[in-house]
């Protein structure tokens, strides 16, 4: 009996012996098969932007060339980046061309003077015929006078002898007899007659004096003649300036000493109406210019320090002078910074680095702990509970707000602490809820 409680206690052990190792290695196969998770610790951090931008020198002061449009050039002898001193031969103008427009310019000044002098013949005419009318309506004015003044002294004159025969009639006649009423309605006829011979004269000499005053009246005004005139005097200006190129021998020379920065014209092309040169007034400093994004401008300002390198050479310490946003581009900013005197020369490409410590923040995380979707923020963070192989780690998934980040930080504000154990990185995908294991050493 004892021997078989021996056997039944060993064989117990040995049962105990198997589970347990049964229960050890599924929980070696259980653990790995689970994600191994890399953590790390929010951490308080000052969140450091930095900005950098490719650019390129420009000339601190550009002067335009302008040179008369329409001549064709024959040979172009400067480039971009060449040293002009003034009097210097840019390009040669085709003299066969230019005598040509020589030419029609002078037919155009020839045409132009003969409508001139058409116009001022026909001017000429139109004041004779207008002094002819005048005389004539003063004539005709003088003598329609002197006619209404006569019909007017007869009338009178006939009044006059109405009233001496009414005088002179005799007492006997007298006393209302029909040859004092005959009398006295002649009187009164002949005072009519003399009022309307006056008021016929009024009305007449009015309307006489009014085509006297038709006659004086000035023309509309005409400025054709003023244009013709302005016309001619800026062909014949042109035409000395052509000869002035024909007597040159076609040499269009630098006005000025500087840099070639800006070339706008071409052999066998003919010169715009604009500059056909910008010259770097090699007196004036250079400029370095880069194009910042909306983005990167809210990391730089006006006045600003920042770093320079010019084609790859040591940086140099400089400041931003000039900051606008483009007109053309809208949402983009132009930054000018002024370079040391005999620094760079127009063209030279180089980098601007601006450096901006912002804040200290209390949480900081790396951005490779920070996940995000549609627009949300989140951090897997590791938790334990128990399981049924005993305690497990699990993600938990915790939602934040992004306070200010660079392209290695991000400031976070949500519940989440440094004692956060922050999920980095992770052999397997992992989302919420599932279990890891922690990577040794975390």
């Amino acid at each position: 009996m004892e021997k078989r409680r021996k056997k039944i206690i060993a064989g117990l052990a040995v049962f105990m012996v198997f589970m347990w190792l049964c229960t050890l290695i599924s929980k070696s196969i259980y653990a790995s098969q689970l994600p191994i998770v890399s953590t790390t610790r929010a951490d308080s951090k000052y969140i450091e932007h930095i900005v950098e931008a490719d650019g390129i020198v420009e000339a601190g002061a550009k002067l335009p060339v302008t040179v008369l449009s329409g001549l064709r050039v024959e040979a172009l002898l400067v480039h971009m980046g060449d040293k002009v001193e003034e009097g210097d031969v840019l390009f040669t103008v085709d003299l066969d061309d230019l005598s040509q427009i020589i030419a029609e310019q002078e037919l155009s000044v020839a045409k132009t003077q003969l409508q001139i002098d058409t116009i001022v013949h026909n001017k000429e005419l139109a004041q004779n015929q207008k002094a002819l009318e005048e005389a004539r309506a003063r004539e005709d004015y003088d003598a329609l006078a002197r006619y209404q003044d006569t019909l007017v002294g007869r009338a009178a004159e006939d009044v006059v002898q109405a009233e001496k025969a009414l005088e002179e009639l005799p007492d006997v006649s007298r006393g209302g007899s029909e040859e004092e009423e005959r009398l006295k309605r002649e009187l009164q006829a002949a005072a009519y007659a003399e009022a309307d011979a006056k008021w016929n004269r009024e009305n007449t000499m009015k309307d006489a004096g009014r085509k006297v005053e038709d006659v004086l009246q000035e023309d509309n005004a005409d400025a054709t003649l003023s244009v013709y005139r302005t016309e001619l005097a800026a062909m014949q200006e042109k035409i000395a300036d052509y000869r002035e190129v024909l007597d040159n021998e076609g040499k269009i020379t630098a006005p000025m000493a500087g840099t070639v920065t800006d070339v706008y014209v071409q052999a066998g092309g003919r010169v715009p109406d604009t500059a056909s040169f910008l010259l770097a007034d090699d007196e004036v400093p250079c400029q370095f210019s880069v194009t910042l994004s909306k983005e990167d401008k809210s990391y730089v300002n006006l006045g600003d320090d920042v770093k320079l390198e010019l084609n790859g050479r040591k940086k140099i310490d400089a400041k931003v002078d000039y900051l606008q946003e483009n007109e053309n581009m809208p949402g983009t900013y132009t930054a000018i910074v002024k370079l040391p005197e005999e620094t760079g020369v127009p063209g030279l490409s180089g980098k601007l680095t601006c450096s901006k410590t912002g804040e200290k923040y209390p949480v900081c995380v790396s951005l490779a702990a920070l996940h995000s979707e549609n627009g949300r923020y989140f951090l897997y963070v590791v938790n334990e509970r128990e399981g049924i192989l005993g305690t497990e780690y699990y993600m938990e998934e915790i939602t934040v707000s992004v306070v200010d980040q660079n392209d290695k930080f991000a400031a976070l504000e949500g519940a989440v602490s440094d004692e956060s154990l922050i999920l980095e990185s992770s052999t397997k995908e992992v989302k919420k809820g599932d279990v890891v294991r922690l990577a040794d050493g975390t």
